[in-house]
């Protein structure tokens, strides 16, 4: 049945927009680029709200902004409220503590309505799969509406009074007194909003892409069309004949199809691929707009049919609660969720769908009469609420400390295999750190770096950050030394840093740290999962090989990895034995394109990849150091020992590191007091600094040797 005065396309549209993303994060769509029916939302939402604000402005010639912004608490604030506390109670319940804590924030900036500035000032990466995800990551859409409400009525009072004071001035000039159309005007305003928008987004998402897409400047644009259509819809729509109407939403509709498939991860979003779900949506908008027929256009009736209406009146709380079920049921297994275990996710995502929207969403948003005095006071309890919730958990977490002590050779001092420790201290005390853990002793209590710091613990780059162009040569160490220290390397080689930094500058090094993550130096062309090349890593190690040339330092170092996807034939691979023999070509390559510039070359030999995260082993309730204890994963074990082998035969020396992370019966989280990994291949910052001593006996390099003038 049709419900009088009102678009059930609409509701339709949302339905398919919030299906498809629940897809798409379920892992069950068919299309690689499903977060675009957000952009459907926000096309959606700029549309309806113009059209509402544009109603009032005809009937009372102005807006109430006190009773837009009460509407906006009592169809928001409560369901959002809800489950905000919900999924920061349950990150306290079932993730550890980094990401519980990481979800608590989260949670205190998701109730200001900031959350897309947390994620883009953290540099998120929403495609990211390295580092969980926040289970409320998704409320930077939320957020980056409630911005654009925040804003769209005070412009377009902000033109009614401009407008009436023009007439006013017209009037006393004695010019025709009758009152003007504020339209013209917002239409104005609203256009250069859109455009502006619009061309910041083209720039933004390709200068600073993980910001861009995070972004209300970047996202502007897309309400703005969804406006400015609800502006110009009320002068052609009502002409369209039903057979106009049905082939415009077709189109749309194929339109929004169409970007589903062919937008990707790796494009540059928003921009020009936005434009397709944009103007799609638009056109299905317009489709359904001004019809004064008894019987609405095919189209708009299969959009309107009853399931697509049920789900798009309840599409909100299934948007709020979609993301937390998944992201916290995936976080908790530690690895993606089975067929089965994503369907019950997916009837549990349905059963807090319905209990919000029917005990929660609806009668906040149905009460009636509600004083707006009252629904305006929504917004402050809210995040008293939220900030309640948030900083509980967060205090909880703190106090979950441990008291155990630092492992030392003192306390364990038979190697795992039983005999005697090893001479060298730094090996030593790894072999004492994997007897600790064969025993499943506590986890220490002064960690360094803390658990809760080592998702941040990054080697300081400084100005020397080559991530984006242009590319600046800049000098560490002893800038006055004569002799010169080059790395070059990839996020693999940045974590040596803090050791190299130590050694340039007690030994009278000038260091020049050539690294850029996610782009190791091996000649193997990198590529997207698009199965392009990334051309801007084939630039860099270009540019480092050139600078290596005109630098000819004294000492090379330098290490790589196997690229996780490599272009080889002019075909996209992801085959780790095709893989890795390409990469066996490319250090051979790379030493003979770089070696003969060097005074000595050195081959860093590749840091161990544990088959866990250090973050999520430590940070588990009641974990012990024998649950941390992991195995190297082979592929980048037999890489490892391929680039040894071509060092060899080129007569380069290479600097075995395994020894100070892992013995033969596994690596562990602890060496010491020290956590060695920051994730599974990373060096924290204070275990590559207790290695310095180390690494400078290998390298040959004499402590205090100063600058060599």
């Amino acid at each position: 049945m049709r419900r009088s005065g009102f678009r059930d396309d609409i509701q339709g549209m949302r339905a398919l927009a919030v299906l498809a993303i629940l897809l798409y994060h379920a892992g069950y769509s068919p299309y690689p680029g499903g977060f675009v029916t957000l952009d459907v939302f926000f096309v959606v939402s700029g549309f309806l709200i113009t059209y509402l604000l544009l109603r009032e402005i005809r009937r009372d010639s102005t807006i109430s902004l006190v009773g837009f912004y009460a509407r906006r608490a009592r169809r928001i604030l409560p369901a959002a409220t809800f489950v905000t506390l919900v999924t920061v109670g349950a990150s306290w319940h079932f993730l550890n503590v980094v990401d519980a804590r990481d979800a608590a924030y989260d949670g205190l900036w998701a109730a200001f309505f900031g959350a897309n500035i947390r994620f883009a000032s953290e540099e998120t990466d929403y495609f990211a799969q390295d580092i969980p995800p926040s289970p409320l990551q998704h409320y930077w859409s939320l957020a980056v509406e409630e911005q654009f409400y925040l804003v769209l009525p005070l412009v377009l009072v902000l033109c009614i009074w401009w407008v009436r004071r023009r007439s006013a001035g017209a009037g006393a000039r004695g010019a025709r007194s009758a009152a003007r159309s504020p339209l013209p005007a917002i239409a104005l305003v609203l256009g250069v909003m859109t455009l502006t928008s619009f061309l910041w987004s083209l720039h933004a998402s390709s200068a600073s892409p993980d910001t861009a897409y995070f972004s209300t400047f970047t996202r502007t644009w897309e309400f703005g069309v969804g406006a400015l259509l609800a502006m110009a819809a009320p002068l052609f729509a009502g002409s369209l004949t039903d057979r106009a109407r049905n082939l415009l939403a077709a189109t749309g509709l194929a339109a929004i199809v169409v970007a589903c498939f062919a937008v990707t991860e790796e494009m540059p979003f928003p921009g020009w691929a936005a434009l397709l779900p944009v103007l799609g949506t638009g056109a299905v908008m317009v489709a359904g707009a001004e019809h004064r027929g008894t019987e609405p256009p095919l189209m708009q009736r299969l959009l309107g049919i009853r399931p697509l209406r049920v789900v798009g009146d309840a599409s909100y709380s299934l948007y709020l609660w979609h993301w937390p079920v998944l992201a916290i049921a995936t976080q908790h297994v530690g690895r993606d969720l089975t067929g089965r275990e994503t369907l019950v996710a997916v009837a549990f995502i349905a059963l807090l769908t319905w209990a919000s929207y029917r005990w929660v969403e609806t009668p906040f948003r149905t009460l009636s009469p509600t004083p707006i005095s009252r629904a305006l006071t929504l917004y402050p309890a809210a995040v008293a609420v939220v900030l309640v919730g948030s900083l509980t958990s967060v205090a909880l977490l703190d106090r979950a400390t441990n008291d155990a002590p630092a492992i030392t050779v003192t306390d364990y001092n038979e190697a795992p295999s039983g005999g005697q420790l090893s001479d060298d201290s730094a090996v030593a005390l790894v072999q004492a750190s994997v007897t600790a853990a064969l025993a499943d002793a506590r986890v220490p209590g002064s960690l360094e770096p803390p658990v809760l710091e080592l998702r941040k613990d990054r080697a300081d780059v400084g100005d020397c950050d080559y991530r984006e162009e242009p590319w600046t040569l800049c000098v560490r160490g002893d800038a006055d030394a004569e002799r010169t220290l080059v790395l070059l390397g990839n996020s693999h080689g940045r974590h040596w840093i803090p050791a190299l930094d130590r050694i340039a500058e007690d030994a009278g090094y000038a260091a020049y740290y050539l690294v850029r993550p996610g782009c190791s130096p091996v000649r193997v062309t990198h590529g997207t999962n698009a199965g392009e090349e990334v051309k801007d890593c084939t630039r860099f190690n270009e540019w480092a090989t050139e600078q290596v040339a005109e630098l000819a330092p004294d000492l090379l170092v330098v290490t790589g990895t196997a690229p996780a996807r490599a272009i080889i034939d002019g075909e996209l691979t992801r085959d780790d034995d095709t893989i890795r023999a390409a990469t066996r070509t490319g250090f051979a390559e790379l030493f003979d394109e770089v070696s003969p510039h060097a005074g000595r070359t050195v081959l860093l030999g590749d840091t161990p990849k544990r088959t866990d995260s250090p973050v999520d082993c430590l940070g588990s309730t009641g974990a012990s150091l024998g649950d941390c204890l992991s195995d190297p994963v082979e592929h980048d074990r037999l890489v490892a020992l391929d680039s040894r082998r071509v060092a060899h035969e080129r007569g380069i020396d290479f600097i075995d590191v395994q020894r100070w992370f892992c013995t033969d019966e596994g690596c562990p989280a602890v060496i010491g007091s020290h956590v060695a990994m920051r994730d599974g291949e990373h060096v924290t910052t204070v275990y590559a600094e207790q290695l310095t001593k180390p690494l400078r006996r290998a390298l040959g390099i004499s402590p205090g040797a100063g600058n060599g003038r």
